[in-house]
């Protein structure tokens, strides 16, 4: 092979790479109605990758992503998740999620833990067939709680741009959704790291969570008699000092940095300034997480049976989800079509079942071929919900009685 070009050169060329493809296809394809900008990114950080670009070009793949460029990709693919997951835990309300405690609970609890069960159960059904599916660190009962739990995620910042699309983000129909998504959100945190739980490390992952507990009212206390910009900066030195904590512990640094934004509110921040520090971190740096992730995809298992396992995990996901909104909605006397529209938008996945996969491939619970499954699962799943949603309602859109229902 020809020598390798200057890593910095490589460097840029991926760069432009990760910002020009996706969003000439989004632009000139019109994806929107299917998938929106971050979705189309996701899918093109799984095609740039060795199972796909790698196998085709593997010669140009080696010459552009070589070992700096990719720990370079990496650096900052971290600090991008770090601030979008910190973001996201700001982002959670809840005292919103807790109003109207049943109905929320009932809804929540139903929308997450359905789809587990049937997850769990196709997980342990795949482990029959594709045993390479473990992680080398896991045990059976670890791998189907995790793929389980792949099936019962929502994506919350995807779901606010999906319902913002369809005109409901701001009614009560869409702050309803917000609410089960929120407190399915912190469950699903809770399992994780129930499922990264190390005999050997238990008091280190014990003792992170007790001086989180102790610092976390100081902080809160703190940040609330500061200013805004220094609420920024102080902000950001608690949510790396957790994100460090949490890794230490054995928990994961993105735990960490979920956990640093939950004790955080979000009136705190000036709206606009806010939403902006969001859109920045989604347009200008996740874009290198979603490549980073696309890298690490790989089809050992074979292509189809990759895909075969996607499928079911999708299955599993979309029937376990349905079912569980549909018996709260008989238990809680929701009007027709509610059900419909709830249980579709809830599947929404991309962002967060993409970090999930990640940490979970991280810690050893499970392979590439089922991180490379989940992804798929999790780019599926997201890419139905507005064509299903628009299926039902068609070009009218959402009626407005449904829009403006409350309970």
């Amino acid at each position: 092979m020809a020598e390798l070009i200057h890593p910095k050169t490589a460097y840029l060329i991926v760069m432009l790479g990760i910002f020009a493809l996706p969003w000439l296809v989004w632009r000139l394809a019109r994806t929107e109605d299917i998938a929106p900008l971050v979705v189309v990114q996701i899918v093109a950080g799984i095609l740039l990758g060795p199972g796909v670009a790698g196998a085709i070009f593997p010669e140009v793949h080696q010459q552009l992503f070589q070992p700096t460029v990719v720990a370079n990709l990496n650096g900052l693919a971290w600090w991008a998740v770090i601030i979008f997951l910190w973001l996201a835990g700001i982002e959670l309300d809840l005292r919103s999620a807790w109003a109207g405690r049943r109905e929320t609970a009932v809804t929540a609890g139903l929308a997450m833990a359905m789809p587990l069960l049937v997850g769990a159960a196709a997980a342990w059904a795949l482990l029959q067939w594709m045993p390479g599916l473990l992680g080398p660190k896991a045990s059976e009962l670890q791998f189907v709680a995790a793929l389980g739990m792949g099936a019962a995620v929502t994506a919350l910042p995807i779901l606010m741009l999906l319902m913002e699309k369809l005109g409901i983000l701001r009614t009560p129909l869409g702050q309803r959704v917000l609410r089960y998504a929120s407190l399915d959100d912190i469950a699903i945190w809770i399992v994780l790291a129930l499922i990264l739980v190390d005999a050997d490390r238990l008091l280190h992952q014990i003792g992170f969570l007790v001086a989180f507990a102790v610092l976390a009212p100081i902080v809160r206390r703190g940040l609330a008699r500061v200013g805004e910009f220094d609420r920024w900066a102080l902000g950001l030195m608690w949510l790396l000092a957790c994100a460090l904590g949490s890794d230490a512990a054995g928990l994961h640094f993105m735990v960490g940095a979920f956990l640093a934004g939950i004790i955080i509110d979000r009136h705190w921040f000036a709206e606009e300034r806010f939403d902006l520090v969001r859109n920045t971190v989604l347009v200008f740096m996740m874009p290198v997480f979603f490549l980073s992730t696309g890298l690490r995809t790989e089809w050992d298992a074979g292509g189809s049976a990759v895909f075969i396992a996607a499928g079911v995990l999708l299955v599993a996901s979309v029937v376990g989800k349905r079912l569980g909104i549909t018996i709260a909605a008989k238990i809680l006397g929701w009007k027709p079509g509610e059900a419909y529209l709830i249980g579709w938008l809830l599947q929404t996945k991309a962002l967060i079942e993409i970090i999930f996969a990640t940490i979970l491939l991280d810690k050893g619970i499970i392979s590439a071929d089922a991180f490379t499954a989940l992804l798929l699962m999790a780019v599926a799943s997201t890419m139905l919900t507005i064509p299903m949603v628009r299926r039902r309602y068609g070009a009218a859109g959402i009626p407005e009685s449904m829009k403006s229902a409350g309970h």
